[in-house]
């Protein structure tokens, strides 16, 4: 309840989020069936850069900042498309004034067919965000603890759908917490591709968290992290992870792709990496973060 993501919006671990959910969503629009995106842990959808909040940490400017300084090689360009249009959708005049959260870079790539169902926790966040989205018939707003949205929303009634926990981390357990919810969620919605954020910082049980996952026998699960600098010395965010459950086909092909161009464009110090893996599927394997 104490978390404010404006502090922390378009940091490095929103852009690797943020472009991999947009990636998703671009391919769930392949079949005209409609799709629900069910976003556990919304915040208040957009945030402005140039606030108080914002420029007090200036995470931002060594996240999209930083990737927009300089052109996107060729072959990265289609896979931050989609992500890298919404930012400038919202900013047509140019420049980097407006970001968006999960939810209005979900809603900025759907089609009329599609939905967007958005759950926050924190009060003063959730009435930001039902305003954002007031009047728009294809999302629906609920101040609900997201965890519990993993047993009552699902499955959609679409059938086809993405959902994104990425929760604030603010709690001793969490790990655990977003393993036992992926396995809950699972047995209501198999079919569902999920994404799921975790931190990466000194401490923190990364090997044993994969294992439970893998042990949980979902048949596909992909991993991907990206780190930007040591975490000698600091107990704050060095990196950033995501689980994708039921993943494209193309997307470990992308990740391959986009990972190296991101660690060179966002790597804070020389000890920078990034691993893509399948921790369940069809070649699960170990992946040395300096493979990449």
């Amino acid at each position: 309840m104490n978390y404010r993501h404006i502090y922390h919006a378009g940091n490095f671990a929103d852009v690797l989020k943020h472009a991999v959910l947009a990636r998703l969503v671009t391919y769930l629009k392949q079949k005209d069936k409609a799709f629900r995106v069910l976003d556990t842990h919304a915040g208040i959808g957009l945030y402005d850069l140039s606030s108080e909040e914002a420029q007090k940490t200036g995470e931002w400017r060594d996240g999209i900042g930083r990737l927009l300084a300089d052109p996107v090689p060729p072959a990265v360009q289609p896979i931050l498309a989609p992500y890298l249009e919404a930012i400038a959708a919202l900013n047509p005049e140019g420049g980097l004034a407006q970001y968006p959260g999960s939810p209005k870079l979900t809603r900025l790539l759907m089609r009329p067919q599609d939905r967007l169902s958005a759950m926050e926790l924190h009060p003063d966040d959730y009435e930001t965000l039902h305003r954002l989205f007031d009047g728009d018939y294809q999302s629906r707003i609920t101040e609900l603890d997201g965890w519990l949205a993993l047993g009552a929303h699902l499955p959609p009634k679409e059938k086809r759908g993405l959902v994104l926990v990425d929760p604030p981390f603010e709690e001793v357990g969490e790990y655990e917490r977003l393993e036992k919810g992926l396995a809950k969620a699972y047995r209501r919605f198999p079919g569902g591709t999920f994404c799921l954020w975790y931190p990466l910082k000194q401490g923190a049980p990364i090997a044993e968290f994969h294992e439970r996952l893998a042990a949980l026998n979902i048949p596909k699960m992909l991993c991907c992290e990206l780190t930007v600098k040591s975490d000698r010395g600091t107990t704050g965010l060095t990196g950033t992870g995501l689980i994708i459950v039921n993943p494209p086909f193309t997307l470990k092909g992308e990740l391959d792709v986009l990972l190296p161009f991101l660690k060179d464009r966002l790597k804070q110090d020389r000890f920078a990496s990034a691993r893509a893996l399948w921790l369940r599927g069809e070649e699960r394997d170990v992946v040395a973060d300096d493979d990449l």
